[in-house]
């Protein structure tokens, strides 16, 4: 049998798996494998600006493509830089591959430079987390790797390579099977469980489809539409369920929880059957947890079991993949006869429509607005805050467009690396990246490398001067005291301010000048009349990223809003 350096069974592997291209940051624990990566043309080796970042665009061009997504750092801080992504990640049940590099075997434990128990630091924020001691395990260890962040509820997994490891001569044979004893991953529906979920939603008057980004994941949105158009039953999404039916279906009525729109709270308050599909019920979505859905018989259908009834007390789970489980249903299931049911929803809808109030011209919605006219195709990513609520709210979605965001952790900085990630992945869409002013400036050193990479993502930058939703909520729950979110405050600033001075100094950075800086391009817009003319600008540079920035009213709100530990049916309409 042949033998072969380490770093070379990690290139066979990533070839086996058929990875063709990953996000890493060299450093002296992983030189050897970027070497050996250098010989080999047929994997694309992107190099971002910051390891955190680095993790986010191996996220975002996971997401996009359904393919796992490879880091590779080195030990010590590049590891450590990691842990944000790996947990965003993790939370969104994104599929990744994590390396990092490590001090050789002999010196673990004896506070050698660089050295950083990175498998214990990430041992609650991923699904699977080994260091790799012996050179013969090496071959399984990264089949195993791929075979768990894949399968089941897909997750990042973490492998620690230690450089003697990897330099050491070994077997050159990668696994082609996987058998890991206590992970044995089951999609299958059991039909019982199934028939029993079918006969009370044909009993049912006041059914609702909870639909959460498991449907997603599983890319069952074919399946899950067939299945609303069949019992005429309508859907409500979490934030990460939206796109899984088109925005425009007419049984589709929005997003549900702490910004979710009055019919879509309504309709889970007073329905008789929740019906949910891939949701693992978190409290932005259920908010006060014994006013949820207070009148109905719960379904829960989810691949992984302990999600179900850990929340929320159900009434007949079922563990199941959520494709699987839809195109089960589709055997089982009638026409449902909704039409009073669907009338009271749609005059809740009526009577409370999405809007926007605002004092200013320019709206963040005029902009999704234009979005949702011109680009049709496109995938859009979201940072987070009160932009990524808002897109939730007005960002139309169809079958060929999709929504990146980061909803389980919420973090901030995830949106600008992970439109690069989708951008890499997907290079003949538009990618659209919506972002907050506080946001942009957590990863905005990867202005380098969209320029490097030649990625014409666009980023719509809103603007609003302040750190929009924690503002928000001290606008309506703590009286006004704006403490420690205007970002244009500066130390001669009065200490206690509300940021809406004539007086006020500029805002530091300049956004345009800032990405001309990095060599891409700059665009102020302060009016509705010349949105279109920014955007028709953007898509016409094709060669490297181009910064839209709009500037909105800090005083714009979120709304509906549910204030934490309120029952859905208690939203904040207007302020």
């Amino acid at each position: 049998m042949e033998q072969i350096r380490g770093t070379s069974l990690l290139v066979k592997a990533l070839q086996e798996e058929g990875v063709d291209t990953i996000f890493g940051y060299p450093g002296g624990l992983v030189t050897d494998i970027f070497d050996e990566l250098y010989h080999h043309d047929d994997i694309k080796v992107v190099l971002p600006r910051h390891e955190q970042a680095l993790v986010h665009e191996a996220d975002g061009y996971a997401r996009s493509t359904g393919k796992v997504g490879v880091c590779l750092v080195t030990g010590g801080p590049g590891a450590a830089n990691m842990v944000t992504g790996i947990a965003t990640a993790y939370y969104d049940s994104v599929p990744l591959v994590c390396l990092s590099g490590q001090v050789a075997s002999s010196l673990i434990g004896d506070d050698a430079f660089q050295e950083a128990d990175i498998v214990g630091i990430t041992r609650n924020i991923c699904k699977h987390g080994v260091i790799v001691n012996d050179r013969k395990n090496l071959g399984r260890i990264l089949k195993e790797a791929f075979y768990i962040a894949r399968t089941g509820k897909p997750g990042p997994v973490l492998v620690d390579l230690p450089k003697n490891v990897m330099v050491e001569l070994g077997s050159d044979e990668y696994p082609d099977k996987v058998n890991i004893r206590g992970y044995k991953p089951s999609t299958k529906v059991h039909i019982g469980q199934l028939k029993k979920a079918v006969d009370l939603l044909n009993t049912s008057q006041k059914p609702i489809f909870l639909i959460g980004g498991g449907v997603n994941i599983a890319g069952a949105q074919a399946e899950l539409t067939k299945l609303v158009e069949l019992t005429k039953i309508p859907v409500v999404t979490t934030m990460m369920g939206k796109g899984s039916i088109d925005t425009k279906h007419p049984y589709y009525l929005g997003n549900v929880g702490m910004h979710g729109n009055y019919a879509a709270n309504m309709a889970v308050t007073e329905c008789d059957l929740l019906f949910s599909i891939g949701t693992r019920f978190s409290d932005r979505v259920t908010s006060k947890i014994s006013e949820f859905a207070r009148n109905a018989k719960i379904v829960h259908i989810d691949i992984d079991s302990a999600a179900i009834s850990k929340n929320i007390k159900v009434d007949i789970p079922i563990v199941a993949d959520a494709k699987e489980a839809i195109t089960a249903m589709l055997n089982y299931v009638n026409e449902h006869e909704t039409t009073e049911w669907l009338q009271q929803l749609l005059s809740w809808q009526a009577a409370h429509p999405l809007t926007m109030q605002s004092n200013n011209g320019l709206t963040a919605k005029k902009v999704i607005d234009h979005i949702n006219e011109t680009c049709q195709d496109a995938i859009v990513v979201t940072d987070v805050g009160q932009h990524q609520m808002w897109t939730i709210q007005f960002l139309e979605l169809n079958s060929n467009m999709q929504l990146l965001t980061s909803g389980g952790m919420g973090t901030m900085g995830y949106g600008f690396p992970a439109a690069l990630g989708a951008k890499l992945g997907n290079e003949d869409k538009t990618v659209i990246c919506i972002s907050g002013d506080g946001g942009m400036q957590m990863n905005i050193q990867e202005l380098a490398t969209a320029v490097a990479e030649e990625l014409p993502v666009i980023i719509c930058l809103f603007n609003n001067s302040s750190l929009g939703m924690v503002r928000q909520v001290q606008t309506l729950f703590f009286e006004k005291n704006y403490s420690s979110i205007c970002t244009r405050r500066r130390k001669s600033c009065p200490r206690k301010c509300s940021g809406t001075s004539e007086q006020c100094p500029p805002y530091s950075p300049d956004f345009v000048a800032l990405a001309k800086a990095y060599g891409a391009e700059g665009i102020r817009v302060t009016t509705e009349g010349e949105i279109a003319s920014a955007f028709q600008q953007a898509l016409e540079n094709t060669h490297a990223p181009t910064i839209i920035e709009f500037i909105i009213d800090k005083d714009d709100l979120v709304l509906p809003m549910v204030q934490g530990g309120k029952p859905l049916y208690e939203m904040i309409l207007e302020h």
